[in-house]
């Protein structure tokens, strides 16, 4: 989810204040996706610069503070993105994906000692996940929390079985050199 989705996502129930957006965001992610309240800040300007949101100064006895409102144009925006399905494009890039592929063509000893450093860091984090969901989220009981927790454990998984594969297909492979090349 990107936060600008997200922050209208947030505001389709009614207006909402900066910092108040910012509490719920992390609410909503299970504590996990902390947002600086100037990056909040900076996407609300520029959906209230794509005509998106509006923004009005309410006045209290102390101070103003800024109250943003979804707008038709936020409305059908959001509209979208809830509609909108993955599209079939290459993996999306993560750091794992590209110090696998970046090992493979450093080497075959290169790259199995990347996949075992990673499947064994992966196993870990999966049984403390599994063991102990607290240490990542604030209220395990909590439906949010434990979604998070769920897909943590999945996406674990997930890179353990993509690890599991690059190394089968490694072994298929004919002997690849140190230069990452094929020598046969």
């Amino acid at each position: 989810m990107a936060v600008r989705e997200g922050l209208l996502s947030l505001l389709e129930p009614g207006p909402r204040y900066g910092y108040q957006l910012k509490t719920e965001f992390e609410a909503v992610t299970g504590g996990v996706w902390k947002l600086n309240v100037g990056q909040v800040y900076t996407t609300l300007d520029r959906l209230e610069r794509d005509g998106l949101v509006v923004m009005e100064f309410t006045h209290d006895d102390l101070k103003a503070q800024k109250l943003y409102t979804l707008t038709p144009a936020g409305r059908e925006e959001l509209g979208a993105w809830w509609h909108a399905v993955p599209a079939e494009e290459p993996p999306p890039r993560d750091e794992l994906m590209l110090k696998v592929l970046m090992a493979i063509e450093s080497g075959g000893d290169r790259a199995l000692e990347v996949i075992t450093r990673q499947r064994t860091a992966l196993f870990s984090l999966l049984q403390l996940h599994r063991r102990n969901p607290a240490s990542v989220v604030d209220n395990p009981e909590g439906l949010a929390d434990r979604l998070v927790v769920d897909a943590l454990i999945v996406r674990a998984e997930a890179d353990l079985r993509w690890l599991d594969l690059c190394e089968s297909r490694l072994a298929d492979q004919p002997m690849i050199a140190s230069s990452g090349k094929d020598t046969s």
